[in-house]
């Protein structure tokens, strides 16, 4: 098949568009990574803590935000940037980065379990919690690890007070004792929980996530997202009453975003208009996220009630 032109889109994606349908809804609903401002930033500064050189106070960071900002993205992408190498000589696997994900509960023993499951060495279930502790310390040591990151930290709140307590002095310990960069990612909840503990919250540094508005980042993201989705029409992502409306539907969380581009342009597939307009995020037989068809209930029971 002879390509049609497209030069609305960028050339490497062009190829896309004259797949078919299927294949095409396909592609847009595959996971990918598209960089905006705010996530080059937090890479950047996840960059300088990596070569930051051991030191009795080492700096940290909470990266937070609202549920949906990317967070989560931007740890995966930087953990894709420093991926544990094997040593043929040695066979030695060293591992810069280790992430782990917050378990459900504050408790020191489970902890210590996360951290052995991200350094892909699960201990025995029966194991004590002093010898998990000194099985995490002796491993992370062993493969060079230089940097600690804990995702979902704002999952600490479900425990106690006393749990909350232990946890926060179990990491402060591993920052010490390891003489890495400590790196945690959650809600603002958990900004206000490291707060609570000054020695803690002395040493980390504080990278929000800020929820989009109509301003030309905005502008430049969706036109990002028009060069790149396979319609083989132009779409309308960079006129101003579309921003409004994505803002409206979506109270510019970036995964809402996302997800609400992706829903339409699907459809555009579907039936064959090939393009994102305003009237994309109306038609009635459409099926939008929760919150955008929230979003778009209330807009109408607004317009009735003014007419």
């Amino acid at each position: 098949m002879v390509m049609t032109g497209y030069s609305h889109l960028l050339p490497a994606y062009r190829q896309y568009a004259e797949m078919g349908i299927e294949e095409r809804i396909a592609w847009i609903r595959a996971d990918r990574w598209l960089e905006t401002a705010d996530a080059r930033a937090a890479l950047a500064r996840l960059e300088d803590l990596l070569t930051y050189p051991p030191r009795d106070r080492m700096p940290c960071l909470l990266l937070y935000g609202d549920t949906g900002m990317g967070k989560t993205k931007i740890i995966r992408k930087f953990l894709r940037d420093h991926q544990p190498v094997f040593d043929r000589g040695t066979g030695v696997t060293s591992m810069p980065v280790v992430a782990m994900q917050m378990p459900a509960e504050p408790v020191e023993r489970d902890v210590y379990g996360e951290l052995l499951n991200a350094l892909s060495a699960p201990g025995p279930s029966g194991d004590a919690t002093y010898r998990l502790k000194t099985t995490c310390r002796t491993l992370m040591r062993r493969i060079g690890v230089r940097m600690l990151i804990i995702d979902e930290i704002h999952a600490m709140l479900t425990g106690t007070y006393r749990q909350q307590r232990v946890f926060l002095n179990v990491i402060r310990f591993l920052a010490n004792d390891l003489k890495v960069p400590l790196i945690c990612a959650g809600t603002d909840l958990a900004r206000q929980a490291l707060l609570t503990d000054p020695q803690l919250a002395e040493r980390f540094e504080a990278f929000y996530l800020k929820r989009w508005s109509n301003t030309p980042q905005l502008a430049q993201l969706l036109a990002s997202l028009g060069s790149i989705l396979p319609l083989r029409e132009p779409s309308q992502l960079g006129t101003a009453a579309l921003r409004r409306k994505v803002l409206d539907m979506t109270d510019g969380v970036t995964v809402r975003i996302f997800r609400l581009i992706e829903t339409v342009a699907v459809e555009a597939v579907r039936n064959g208009k090939e393009a994102i307009t305003l009237e994309s995020f109306d038609g009635d037989n459409l099926i939008l996220p929760l919150v955008a068809m929230a979003r778009r209930t209330e807009g109408r029971l607004q317009r009735r009630a003014t007419q």
